[in-house]
C-alpha cells in the first residue's frame, strides 16, 4: 500500500521545481523502464509496479532490483502515473550529470532555441540518438529534459544523448570556430551541407523560429525545400530531415 507521502512525492516530480530540488525524475511503462534499468546510466531509486510486470522481468533485473520494487494495485498506479492509461510500472531515477564541456570539434551538435513542446524535445532527442548526435545544447527556455512527456517520447534515448541548458548566445560565441547552420524558412537548400562532418545545427522555436540574435551568429542559413503550400514544418520533423541529409 502506498503511503500518502509517497504518492505526494511522486506526484511532485511532475513539476520541474521539485525535480530540480530532488534531483530525480520518473519513467513509466515496461519497455522504457526496463531499458533504463539495463542501460545503467540513471541510478534507480524506487520502482512501483503491478505484479504482472515483476513476473515478466528478466531474471537479471529481477534479482538486482527486487528489493527496490513495491508491488502495488491498479488504482494506486493510477494515482502516481502521468499517463492517461498507466502501464504496469513507474520507476523513480536520479538525474545524470551533464557534460557541460562536450567535444564539438569534428562532431555534429544540435542547438535548440526555445523548443517548448515536450513532445518535440523528446522526439528530437530520439532523432539525435538515431543519427549518432551525442550533444544537444538547449536554451534556458527550452522544455525540461526530465519532463515526463519528454522522458516518455525519448524511449530511453535520454540515457545516450547529453543535454546542456545554457545561454546559447554565449555558448555559440565561445564555439565560433565550429561552422554554425541555422534552420530557417529562407536560406540555402539543405543539400548544400550534405555529408557534413563538423558543425552546429540550430533548430528554432515552434512558432517563432530561430531568434534574430541567434541567426546573427550563424555562418549559413539552411532551408528544407518545399514542394507544397504548408507554411512550415514541425520542429522535430525538420530536425529529422536535416539529420538524415547530413548523414546521407
Amino acid at each position: 500500500m502506498l503511503t500518502k507521502a509517497t504518492i505526494k512525492y511522486i506526484q511532485s516530480l511532475q513539476h520541474k521545481k521539485f525535480r530540480d530540488e530532488e534531483g530525480a525524475f520518473f519513467a513509466e511503462g515496461p519497455k522504457l523502464v526496463n531499458e533504463l534499468l539495463q542501460g545503467d546510466v540513471f541510478v534507480c531509486k524506487n520502482i512501483y509496479a503491478l505484479p504482472e510486470w515483476g513476473s515478466l522481468l528478466p531474471e537479471q533485473l529481477k534479482n538486482r532490483y527486487f528489493h527496490q520494487t513495491a508491488f502495488i494495485k491498479d488504482f494506486e498506479l493510477e494515482k502516481i502515473s502521468a499517463l492517461s492509461k498507466p502501464n504496469q510500472v513507474l520507476a523513480v531515477f536520479e538525474k545524470k550529470k551533464a557534460d557541460n564541456n562536450p567535444l564539438v570539434k569534428n562532431n555534429i551538435s544540435i542547438v535548440l532555441d526555445d523548443i517548448q513542446d515536450p513532445g518535440n524535445l523528446g522526439t528530437i532527442i530520439r532523432i539525435a540518438d538515431w543519427f549518432g548526435v551525442k550533444n544537444i545544447v538547449c536554451s534556458l527556455h527550452t522544455a525540461d529534459m526530465y519532463n515526463s512527456k519528454v522522458v516518455q517520447s525519448t524511449m530511453a534515448s535520454l540515457q545516450r544523448v547529453n543535454l546542456i541548458y545554457t545561454d546559447i548566445e554565449i555558448w555559440l560565441t565561445e564555439n565560433k570556430t565550429i561552422p554554425v547552420y541555422a534552420a530557417t524558412l529562407h536560406g540555402e537548400p539543405l543539400q548544400s551541407i550534405s555529408s557534413l562532418k563538423e558543425g552546429i545545427i540550430i533548430i528554432g522555436n515552434e512558432s517563432k523560429g530561430v531568434s534574430d540574435a541567434i541567426i546573427k551568429l550563424a555562418d549559413k542559413k539552411i532551408t528544407i525545400p518545399s514542394f507544397g503550400e504548408a507554411e512550415s514544418l514541425n520542429a522535430a520533423v525538420a530536425a529529422g530531415i536535416i539529420m538524415y541529409e547530413i548523414r546521407r
